[in-house]
Formats: structure tokens, sequence, C-alpha cells
């Protein structure tokens, strides 16, 4: 029975889909360190996680039965993908699925911060009548600065336009502005142009520390704030001392450089106690639908994986995706080291054994090669042998397909 450890509490839909493809489900509350996750994964098949649960170079390679990571979340940067491949352990994650709560969340804090929402709600939450106009402006015909104008950045522009915002965007990939949106040459200038500054990057390492000290002084006076990125991304120390000195007149943040291990341990931070700053614990894309829609899009790439050997939307192999026939008995999903001439091999060895080839698509991506070939022969336990012997392999699974 093919066995998925779920960590951290995807959403219970993910249960319903391996079910139906009789993958056998065990769900463990939190996540767990190291030891405790080699120990749980002896027998696993298939993990999944969410972002605190890291899986390593150690655990992949202590974990001999484990084929597939899923990610249920969007980053992947909590898993060893160098060393995932070099394993043939395909990961899986939900790039897309919570973009729009993402995006909800940072029109509310553009909305919040400019009217001093929270200020007010202090205020009157201690019993004091504030009523005053005085800090407080309409979002219409401010400009907004983006910076990562990926998926999320495009969809708050958009958003942001039909305001009656001014969009302004960098990124470092040439993208394709929406609507009346503009691509400004630098991050620098995008800085000293907008009003309102909100960071969509990924977490690739050269994002660590993009904002720090020196880019706050770039920003205009009284410029508003909102990270919904990841926590490296922004010096907390120097984000706090510009809210501090007025440079910055609002912020939100909801995510860290350093974040509790689970709910209701402690949490520090220069940014508590600052006015106008909004804190959530990460949870920018944490709705119910959000939840779902990524608990059933990572549950259904597995399954996909595990059933017919597609990696499409995989994070570290070729993407491969090969349309089944209705004469094909057996499909076999080979990873291999990419070298010249394997495919090759791999056919020749078929051809001797009069094995009949009705459907082969190969892909190749950086040190790996991944290769799906349908037979409509019995399944020739010789050549499956020899194939898997070859000295470039790194993985054969067999699939039946009747």
């Amino acid at each position: 029975m093919t066995k998925a450890v779920l960590l951290e509490d995807p959403h219970q839909v993910a249960d319903e889909v391996f079910s139906n493809h009789n993958i056998e489900v065990e769900r463990i509350k939190g996540s767990l360190d190291e030891d405790a996750l080699i120990e749980r994964l002896q027998d696993a098949d298939i993990v999944g996680i969410r972002s605190k649960t890291h899986v390593t170079s150690r655990v992949i390679s202590s974990c001999p039965r484990l084929q597939v990571v899923g990610c249920f979340c969007i980053g992947t940067n909590q898993v060893d993908l160098d060393a995932a491949t070099k394993s043939g352990v395909t990961v899986f994650n939900a790039p897309y699925s919570n973009t729009r709560s993402v995006v909800e969340l940072a029109i509310g804090h553009i909305i919040n911060l400019a009217r001093h929402i929270e200020t007010r709600n202090q205020d009157l939450q201690q019993g004091i009548w504030n009523k005053s106009a005085s800090g407080s402006h309409e979002v219409r015909g401010k400009t907004l600065g983006i910076i990562g104008y990926g998926n999320i950045g495009t969809q708050l522009s958009v958003l942001a336009e039909a305001m009656g915002m001014n969009v302004v965007f960098y990124d470092c990939a040439q993208r394709l502005a929406m609507g009346n949106a503009r691509a400004l040459p630098s991050m620098d200038q995008v800085l000293k142009t907008a009003d309102f500054i909100s960071v969509h990057v990924d977490g690739r390492k050269s994002n660590d520390g993009l904002i720090g000290k020196r880019q706050f002084e770039l920003m205009k006076e009284g410029a508003i704030f909102i990270n919904l990125s990841r926590g490296l991304v922004v010096d907390v120390d120097a984000l706090a001392e510009n809210i501090r000195s007025g440079k910055i007149s609002g912020a939100a943040i909801d995510v860290y450089p350093e974040e509790p291990k689970k709910n209701g341990n402690e949490f520090h931070s220069p940014l508590l106690g600052l006015p106008n700053t909004i804190l959530t614990p990460h949870i920018g894309g944490s709705t119910l639908e959000a939840q779902f829609d990524i608990g059933q899009f990572v549950s259904h790439k597995i399954a996909d994986y595990w059933r017919l050997g597609s990696t499409e939307m995989s994070v570290n192999m070729p993407n491969l995706n090969l349309s089944t026939h209705d004469n094909s008995l057996y499909r076999l999903a080979f990873l291999h080291r990419n070298i010249p001439g394997v495919l090759g091999r791999v056919n020749q060895v078929f051809a001797d054994q009069n094995v009949n080839i009705n459907g082969q698509i190969l892909g190749t991506e950086g040190e790996v090669g991944y290769a799906l070939t349908d037979i409509a022969s019995e399944l020739p336990v010789s050549a499956v042998a020899e194939i898997r012997s070859m000295p470039e392999a790194i993985g054969l699974r067999v699939l039946s397909l009747s």
C-alpha cells in the first residue's frame, strides 16, 4: 500500500484525493525536527509539508522509500531541491493557489494604513475618542509601487488600478504590464516614485536583504510599506528605525526573518508596538478558499505522478505528461543522469526483446533526464532489470496502465 505522511495540517481535501487513488494517509499535527522526521518517514512513499518542516539532504538520504515531496504552499526553500533531484525524489508545490488571498490582504492593508485604521482602533479600544482626519488619505490617485511583478504582483496591479491608483513596478525579469501599469527600469526608481510600496518577490537567496537602510532612504517621506513575501527580504531593524522617525508613515508585515515554530510560542520583533503598523502571523495565503485550492492542487499532482508518472508542474524534474493509449499495458518512468545516448540504449534493450513501444517522451533539465515509455507487450522483466542496472540510472518505476 502506498503511504503518504502529511504534516502541518494541509486541507482535508488532500485525504479525499489520495483515498481515491488508493494512497493511505497518516496525519501529524505540526512540524517535526530532522531526526523525528527521518524516523517517521521510514515507511512513507510521499511526504506532504507546509513552510515549517524542512526536508534536508540528510532526510532524503535517510529515507530510501521516499519518492515524492508535496509542498502545500507556494515556496520550496524548505526542501533541498538539489539533493531531492539527485536521489530521484520529485517535488511539487502550489505556486498560484493562494494568489487571490495574498492580493486581497495587500489591498486591505493599503486602505487601512492610508486611513490609520489600526491606530484609530487602538485608541477606541482604550476608550479614547479621536475623530480626526489628520494623516488619513484616499488611495485614489496615489501611486503604488510593486516590487516583483509575478502572479501576485500582476493581480494586485489590476485591483489597485480598479481603485483609481497609478501603478509602477519593477521585476528582474521582463514582464508584460497589466492595464495602465508602467514598468520602471530599476527598483530604485520605483522606491523614489511610489506612495505605497508592496513587495512580492520569491525566496531565492539573492533576494535576502533586498530592502534595507539604503532602500528606505530612497523612499518618499511618509511612504507606506508592505511586505507579504519572504521574511529575509526586509531588514526589519531598518524598517523599525524608519517608522519611529516618521519616514515610513505606516507598514504591514506578514513574514519575518525568524518565526515561531508553532502556534502559541512567543514572538519577538523590533516592529512590536510601533505606530500605524500592522503585524500578522504569516497568514497572507491563509484563507479557507486558498487552503482548499492548495490541498486539491498538490494532492492531484502527486496522485498523477504516482499513477501515470506525470511530472507536470514539478519544481525539480523535467515537466512531462504523456497521454495514454488504449492498448498500453505498462508505463516505465525512468529517471537518469543527463548523458547523451541513454534513451537510445533503453530502446535498444526493448528492441532486443521485441517489446512494442507505442508512446514515448523524454525531457532533460540540468543534470537529469526523465523518460516515459508506454509498451503494449507483457512486462519484459529482464529488460526492466537491465535498464534499472544501467550506470546512468537514478530510478525506474513500472506503472500498470491496464
